[in-house]
């Protein structure tokens, strides 16, 4: 953030020359990015009352004055406009809320029906994740670029963090007095620029490093590695949490949109599915051999026709709301006879996460899991995430992110508008290198330790590393 270097010999001005470099190119590469996600973040910090407002015709119903529809005739009158299976059931939050039921079409396409919980009326349908916040949410985790986009997350999340760092180390007062609590000049000047970019990062900065680093668990590489060890080890699942009960190859996150620790976690099986498992072991090889197939096929994806023998949705629905469930859980039907009743909820308050399985034939509980069973590494992501959603403390809490995504707008935008001010006619203004190659050398390894943390980040700043040594023949100084 500080950018005018001065000719001193001292260790100080040439480590800041060769910061100030790095944090050129951090700057360069995540700006926009940075920008791109608070404005988008800002955005879904409000996305029930705006999605309230925008699909008022379906989210919002006169509230139920009798017995409501059972939940088996509201999903009987969507399948008979639908021409799909139920897989997911989504009770409302609010007493003046609709109903939504997920429906898979034969093409494997998923639509969402709402409808009125009173009536049973199907009030219309939008596509699965088709909502305002749907499509906010996918056009801040950069889904638009495709299957890479958690990399990009993970690297713009990496390079953001060193763009604090080496922010921090160059706004660090060193005997100046402006440019660091107040804002000299004027608009019309890069002085001002200058210290509104370093003042404004300062102040902004720890938020922006508590975003990246919420933000990491999307990622490809980093995300990836971290989710699957927290779902393997005490520190995110504890021993006991899991009941002592046959596992399926089924993932909660197949029918649902779980909590960041729950995405690798598999489904327990229905116990009648497991009996008939055992028995079919028994069996002559051709007999075993048939009803395998059947079972294999019986846990497809497509497979949502209700299983012989299943106690139903509406039995399903009574003994999740006799656990206290909080209001507005959502409810994955069994996809085939080892399938089971999945009901998982993800209020606003953390400590309230909660998610339980249920034998799709018995109704007995075969797991019920809610945040105080977490690790303590699960239960810190957890928290970390709900908090950069803006959900943990409610509006306390998104009103701080709005103002912090605001303020970060301002902080690319200054940094923009001074850089060009700065910059020379037809070039780029990348800061000069300082005249000791070594010092260049070491601050450049201590970015390398960021990424060995995160490995694509690292990547990437190896790759520009690479490519400033051999453009300036050996880091040499014109």
């Amino acid at each position: 953030m500080q950018t005018t270097p001065t000719q001193s010999p001292s260790d100080r001005w040439r480590f800041h020359r060769a910061v100030w470099r790095w944090h050129f190119y951090a700057g360069l590469f995540v700006l926009p990015f940075i920008a791109w996600l608070a404005l988008t973040g800002a955005a879904y910090l409000y996305q029930k009352p705006i999605d309230r407002w925008i699909h008022h015709d379906l989210k919002v119903v006169e509230p139920t004055r009798g017995t409501p529809a059972s939940a088996s005739a509201q999903i009987a009158a969507v399948e008979a406009v639908a021409a799909g299976r139920t897989f997911r059931y989504t009770l409302p939050e609010r007493a003046d809320g609709s109903v939504e039921i997920g429906v898979q079409q034969p093409d494997g396409t998923r639509d969402v029906y709402y409808v009125d919980p009173g009536t049973a009326r199907v009030l219309g349908s939008l596509p699965d994740k088709g909502t305002f916040s749907g499509v906010v949410r996918r056009l801040h985790s950069l889904d638009l670029v495709g299957r890479w986009a958690s990399a990009l997350i993970e690297i713009a999340a990496g390079w953001a963090i060193l763009l604090v760092i080496t922010g921090v180390f160059l706004w660090w007062p060193r005997g100046q007095r402006g440019g660091v609590t107040r804002v000299r000049g004027r608009p019309a000047q890069r002085l001002f620029w200058r210290d509104l970019h370093a003042v404004t990062g300062v102040w902004v900065g720890a938020v922006l490093l508590f975003l990246a680093l919420t933000g990491m668990p999307w990622s490809l590489v980093w995300g990836k590695q971290v989710n699957a060890w927290a779902n393997g080890h005490n520190s995110g699942y504890p021993a006991g949490v899991r009941v002592d009960v046959p596992m399926s190859d089924q993932r909660l996150a197949d029918a649902t949109a779980p909590s960041w620790s729950m995405e690798q976690a598999r489904l327990p099986a229905s116990q009648l599915a497991h009996t008939r498992a055992h028995a079919r072991h028994a069996a002559p090889p051709q007999q075993q051999a048939h009803e395998g197939h059947e079972s294999h096929a019986g846990m497809g994806p497509g497979d949502l026709s209700p299983q012989p023998g299943a106690i139903g949705i509406d039995a399903a629905l009574q003994r999740f709301n006799a656990l206290g469930m909080a209001p507005g859980y959502s409810v994955s039907l069994p996809r085939g006879p080892m399938g089971v009743y999945s009901a998982s909820v993800y209020p606003e308050q953390v400590n309230r996460q909660r998610v339980v399985h249920m034998d799709q034939y018995s109704g007995r509980i075969l797991l019920d899991m809610g945040y105080a069973d977490y690790g303590v590494l699960g239960r810190g992501l957890e928290w970390g995430i709900n908090v950069h959603l803006g959900q943990q403390y409610g509006s306390v809490n998104r009103l701080l992110l709005l103002v912090a995504c605001a303020a970060i707008v301002l902080l690319c935008a200054s940094g923009a508008v001074m850089w060009w001010k700065r910059r020379p006619a037809g070039g780029v203004g990348i800061p000069p290198l300082p005249h000791a190659r070594r010092t260049v050398a070491i601050v450049f390894a201590l970015l390398c330790i960021g990424g060995i943390v995160f490995p694509l980040m690292g990547l990437s700043l190896l790759v520009i590393g690479v490519l400033d040594y051999v453009l300036t023949r050996g880091w040499r100084s014109s």
